[in-house]
């Protein structure tokens, strides 16, 4: 599971990630989540950023990680093709 994205801010800390059978999927996501969550949301990187499961996170997290990672987008998904393609994945550190 390869992180790609660690945003922190002085509420939370949250950790973006692939998980390892992500490259059998044929659309790019990434999965959100914080320290100590089981489920993590996972959301729709193309055509459009879209939540595909909402994980343990409330309503407004999840209006909070969608913004997030439509502000990340191009990113996100440089490190997706970089993944897919088994290349290295570089951990981005976001502190705001």
């Amino acid at each position: 599971m390869p992180k790609v994205l660690l945003y922190i801010s002085s509420k939370v800390m949250w950790t973006f990630l692939f998980y390892g059978t992500d490259v059998y999927e044929n659309r790019a996501h990434v999965h959100v989540g914080k320290k100590g969550d089981d489920l993590f949301a996972k959301i729709w990187l193309e055509p459009d950023v879209t939540p595909a499961n909402q994980g343990a996170l409330t309503e407004s997290q999840m209006k909070q990680v969608l913004a997030i990672v439509e502000e990340n987008k191009k990113v996100l998904l440089e490190q997706w093709n970089n993944f897919v393609q088994g290349k290295p994945i570089r951990i981005i550190k976001i502190k705001r």
